[in-house]
């Protein structure tokens, strides 16, 4: 039996979210300039997304680039920046293919004006979609996600458009990025590191992980199926005892 006749897709992740690790390393160990890795993991991208469409995974979310990520060498961004908008303007094909919607999160003024014009205007143009939502998290960091929902919330008590005592989840939910996203089911990490890495840190309360040696170049259609058939065997009890979901 193949991996993809393994999976049962009636128990698929409503969301999954993917902490894209290794394209560094994978350009090192070849001799190659670190930027060449994060190019060779564009194709993973859409490989990765693709794949999500054709399973009936309703969200995908990729830890594109973080808030921390802006203190690397200048060049590097710089490149990132580049190639984020190259991949932009060349994957607009095949997201209106696979009816894919795109999504954004993070602190994008911080983003170049061309990135976020380049952004907006892909997201704009694939609103309509409906089969996969990609949120791409980019100067994205969870705790500054967590402080100006704070803020804003406080804001609001302030000004007696809410109460404090009617702060809850579903009121810090609202305040989120990812408002407009269920929580994360499945976590995945590449290239062999253990570490959440400031991402989502409110939303995977009650997540799966699956951690692979994987580098992100080399995540393959196959590697998505052996995430998904590991999260689809295990028990998700969210506190309760095995014999109350039985």
């Amino acid at each position: 039996m193949s991996l993809l006749e393994q999976i049962d897709t009636n128990n698929l992740p409503k969301h999954l979210a993917i902490i894209m690790d290794g394209n560094g390393r994978w350009a090192k160990q070849r001799g190659l300039l670190r930027t060449l890795g994060h190019e060779s993991g564009t194709k993973s991208v859409r490989t990765t997304v693709e794949t999500c469409a054709k399973l009936g995974i309703e969200n995908l979310t990729l830890y594109a680039f973080s808030t921390e990520n802006w203190n690397r060498p200048k060049f590097e961004v710089d490149t990132l920046m580049k190639l984020l908008i190259s991949s932009l303007k060349k994957e607009l094909k095949t997201l209106s293919k696979n009816n894919v919607r795109l999504n954004a999160i993070g602190n994008l003024t911080n983003l170049p004006t061309k990135v976020q014009a380049e952004l907006q205007e892909v997201i704009a143009k694939t609103a309509d979609n409906s089969r996969l939502t990609l949120t791409l998290a980019l100067s994205y960091g969870s705790r500054e996600e967590l402080v100006q929902a704070v803020k804003k919330i406080s804001d609001k008590v302030k000004n007696n458009i809410i109460s404090s005592d009617a702060i809850d989840e579903t009121i810090i939910n609202q305040h989120l990025y990812t408002h407009n996203l269920p929580d994360v089911d499945l976590v995945i990490r590449t290239s062999g590191e253990h570490r959440i890495s400031n991402f989502l840190l409110w939303q995977i309360a009650y997540a799966e992980f699956y951690f692979t040696n994987v580098l992100w170049p080399d995540f393959k259609e196959e590697n998505l199926y052996e995430a998904i058939i590991s999260y689809q065997k295990r028990e998700r009890r969210f506190g309760k005892t095995s014999e109350q979901i039985s």
